[in-house]
């Protein structure tokens, strides 16, 4: 091998290496290949009725309400902001859906399912015009905002539901989580659909720019002529939504709304989902790509859990190790260090080669 092809071998690992993705991919790519040690069908995807079944298949159905919260997670952090109040919007989009359908007179009637889905994401919407509120208009710290409403949403959920679990029986409900379109559960393509839609407004427009650049010094941008308090509305708007349509997938796939439990911790999950992928809890920085890696981190690492037996009592010790390696092999500390060895490296190496 040439020197000329060896130093474009290292460039291209170089490159790779100093990704912020790179030890997300790893981490995804390690974990599939634990679960393929102890499942060894892990990676299998069979074809039943012409839908698709498997493990991965789980993974992205079940990590599709994840991915969701996280996405509308990542451009709230990207703007220095923060909504602790997703779980609570879950809750609450999942009960008003169910308590409308479970209501109604015909609750398989498609009419039905349509008008709860239009009320419970208008309110959800609502709920995140008034997180956006708030801090935007208001100048209340993020997290405290959003925390009235973490507290708050789950009374308000309880209020609807009665402080019951709320069943219904509906066809045309069970499709959003639980159902299939073209083969793939329906919940995949809804968050697909989804985070292409994100990617293009925010990669294929100037939203991306104003989104970091309101991050980065909201003062300076405001005296640039950017409309900083108009973005940071609009993003906490649309986490409301992503959390309303993550909300109906949890509670169709039951078919039951549980204003106690359902979407419990899901904003830790989405904030270290976010964390993972490389977005900067100062924001400016942003990676929708990332927080993609990082919520299907989330959920293979619970798949894992199931598949290896560990036991309940360590799970979430498990997963916080996971989580602190990839944190650690991300911080700029380490990054640096590894530079550091990678120039000590690179001249030993090609002196061994041209000898």
């Amino acid at each position: 091998m040439s020197s000329a092809q060896l130093g474009g071998r290292q460039g291209l690992a170089s490159r790779a290496l100093h990704s912020r993705l790179f030890w997300p991919i790893v981490t995804l790519l390690a974990l599939f290949a634990l679960n393929v040690i102890v499942s060894p069908s892990f990676l299998a995807i069979r074809v039943h009725d012409g839908h698709l079944f498997g493990s991965l298949i789980d993974i992205l159905r079940n990590g599709a309400p994840t991915l969701l919260v996280a996405l509308g997670m990542t451009v709230v952090i990207a703007t220095r902001g923060i909504d602790l109040s997703v779980g609570a919007v879950v809750a609450i989009a999942g009960a008003l859906a169910c308590t409308i359908i479970a209501d109604s007179p015909d609750p398989g009637s498609v009419a039905t399912v349509v008008t709860a889905v239009a009320v419970a994401l208008g309110f959800s919407l609502l709920l995140g015009a008034w997180n956006g509120l708030l801090v935007a208009a208001l100048g209340i710290q993020p997290i405290i905002a959003t925390l009235i409403l973490m507290t708050a949403g789950r009374g308000i959920a309880m209020l609807i539901t009665e402080g019951q679990i709320i069943t219904v029986s509906s066809p045309a409900y069970k499709v959003i989580g639980g159902g299939y379109w073209l083969g793939l559960p329906a919940s995949i393509i809804i968050a697909g659909g989804m985070f292409i839609v994100a990617a293009l407004l925010t990669r294929r427009t100037a939203l991306g720019l104003l989104i970091e650049s309101v991050g980065i010094n909201p003062a300076a941008s405001r005296l640039a002529g950017v409309r900083a308090r108009s973005i940071t509305w609009t993003v906490y708007i649309f986490s409301g939504l992503c959390a309303g349509v993550a909300g109906l997938m949890i509670s169709s796939n039951v078919t039951a709304a549980d204003a106690n439990n359902a979407g419990l911790w899901i904003e830790m999950d989405a904030i270290l989902a976010v964390v993972i992928g490389g977005t900067s809890l100062m924001g400016g920085r942003y990676s929708l790509t990332g927080t993609l890696v990082g919520a299907f981190i989330i959920q293979t690492l619970t798949t894992t859990v199931y598949t290896i037996g560990i036991a309940p009592e360590i799970t979430l010790v498990f997963k916080a190790l996971v989580v602190i390696a990839v944190c650690l092999l991300q911080s700029p500390a380490m990054r640096e260090r590894m530079r550091r060895r990678a120039r000590t490296t690179t001249p030993a190496t090609a002196k061994a080669v041209a000898s």
